[in-house]
């Protein structure tokens, strides 16, 4: 169900069941990793500057395939800590620019999938929540972290405890991810933005995704962060692409990145 193809330095991983809203069981999990293994396997090769995932059909990821799952002995531990959580952080780890297209629904593991995604544009008729009360459960996968750290504690919990839904357009106006647009645009626009990051200075923003990430995890505060950029820079400027952008700026031309 997990398909990876890659056309001009953009990877593209697509979770492809739709009969089942993209759901993932565990051997959907093992094939995601494996599929994010390849892709960054080809990354450190250069042939891959950027990635793109998405879910076919309606939904983007239902979250958690429990078809024929009994809830009297699960293992849920193995599910999420053995398998989940490891490939998340590979997610959020991959050596390049990543990107996501997300539409419909967007719950439990589909969530984590794209908070562990550098870059989300939702359809404006995704779908987010915790509507895992009905099965006595909770939300997992980052999702209390997402919610909380957007949405306050308050809204949080009131989506948690009334199982609503909120927009994609509603969560890109609260700040939890980068753009919403209509259905029919959401690929194209993603594909495009994809492209144009992997044709660009890929190590300068590896170090830019190295600093979001120490930012957020670490709390850091302004002159902190400043020292990480500073660092960062004096590393940049030792490297081609770096000596590639100054160069075309004085002769006033388009740069040719190689990600070198």
């Amino acid at each position: 169900m997990i398909e990876l193809s890659s056309n001009n330095g953009v990877a593209e991983i697509v979770l492809n069941a739709p009969e089942k809203l993209n759901s993932l069981n565990e051997a959907g999990l093992v094939e995601l990793d494996a599929a994010y293994d390849a892709a960054a396997a080809a990354a450190s090769a250069g042939r891959v500057r950027a990635l793109l995932i998405r879910g076919e059909g309606r939904a983007f990821c239902a979250g958690r395939d429990i078809a024929g799952v009994d809830g009297a002995n699960d293992d849920a531990r193995g599910y999420l800590e053995g398998l989940l959580t490891p490939l998340l952080q590979k997610m959020a780890a991959f050596p390049a620019p990543t990107f996501a297209a997300a539409q419909g629904a967007c719950l439990g593991v589909g969530l984590g999938l794209l908070i562990a995604t550098d870059v989300v544009y939702v359809a404006e008729n995704a779908k987010f929540g915790s509507p895992f009360g009905n099965l006595g459960a909770t939300l997992d996968s980052g999702g209390h972290w997402l919610f909380t750290e957007t949405l306050g504690a308050h809204r949080t919990l009131d989506l948690v405890y009334s199982s609503d839904l909120i927009s994609g357009a509603e969560a890109v106006a609260a700040g939890m991810f980068s753009r919403a647009m209509p259905a029919e645009d959401l690929l194209g626009f993603t594909r495009a933005a994809a492209a144009k990051a992997a044709a660009g200075p890929t190590l300068a923003f590896n170090a830019s995704k190295t600093l979001v990430a120490g930012i957020r995890r670490e709390r850091l505060g302004l002159w902190d962060a400043v020292v990480l950029e500073n660092e960062a820079q004096v590393a940049l400027s030792d490297t081609a692409d770096y000596a590639e952008g100054f160069a075309a700026f004085t002769a006033k031309r388009k740069p040719t990145f190689t990600g070198k």
